[in-house]
């Protein structure tokens, strides 16, 4: 059920994503309880915790997915309000997901995955700057999709993301299985998609390496935020890491 529209909790000029008392379930299990947090413009933020706090599920509430079903909460995206739209609207008012399984659409070439994702709405990044950013994509543009070893197919995900006219990119276990000069490769391409002021979440089992790379931290146990502060906070705090992240 979305939440009533209230201009008072909309983000303010420092808060460029906002989520307020979100909480969502999966029948009756209470996955994501009473969570609130801001977001500034062209932040990188780390959404951490142990299996099972309520990650993905948070990732899949903001972009609007069937599941799980959000019973109450707001989410603002640059003054406009998420929580009353369908994951189809989300995604054209900029909300993009890219999951852990990275769904490369079989039988298509890499350019025919990017121009998948321009057949609805606004278009986003063209080839040539999708291709300067992840060039293993332009010397694969025309092999199949799904032949494509990990690392690229993950480069392929957010490379279709960014043909979309972006906003925000949600980003799940995107370093997930993959070797560490090819993880190198993907979190240089994030720090150029920070640098054009993209708003990136990202859910990482590998805490260290996501929040060396981001400016904010939010730690989820069982669902509810235990931490929320800077990304340096968290490295700098040996007894927080391994009470909630086992690192």
């Amino acid at each position: 059920m979305a939440a009533t529209q209230d201009s008072a909790t909309q983000p303010s000029a420092n808060s460029y994503f906002r989520v307020k008392g979100l909480q969502a379930y999966y029948g009756d299990s209470y996955i994501v309880q009473n969570i609130s947090f801001d977001v500034k413009e062209g932040e990188i933020v780390a959404l951490l915790g142990r299996n099972g706090a309520g990650k993905t599920s948070t990732l899949r509430a903001i972009a609007r997915a069937a599941s799980p079903e959000v019973r109450s909460g707001e989410i603002w995206l640059h003054n406009e309000a998420l929580h009353e739209k369908q994951d189809f609207e989300a995604a054209l008012a900029g909300v993009q997901l890219v999951p852990e399984d990275r769904r490369i659409i079989p039988g298509l070439t890499v350019e025919e995955n990017l121009d998948i994702a321009r057949i609805e709405g606004a278009v986003g990044w063209d080839y040539e700057r999708i291709y300067d950013l992840f060039p293993r994509l332009k010397e694969r543009r025309k092999q199949e999709g799904t032949t494509l070893s990990g690392g690229e197919q993950q480069m392929l995900a957010i490379g279709r993301a960014l043909a979309r006219d972006i906003k925000l990119l949600l980003l799940d276990e995107p370093y997930e299985g993959l070797a560490p000069v090819v993880r190198h490769d993907i979190e240089n391409a994030l720090i150029e998609v920070k640098n054009t002021g993209i708003t990136t979440i990202l859910v990482e089992q590998n805490a260290v390496a996501a929040l060396k790379l981001s400016d904010s931290a939010l730690i989820l146990d069982t669902g509810e935020i235990v931490f929320n502060g800077s990304a340096e906070e968290v490295l700098n705090n040996e007894e927080l890491r391994h009470e909630y992240l086992a690192i």
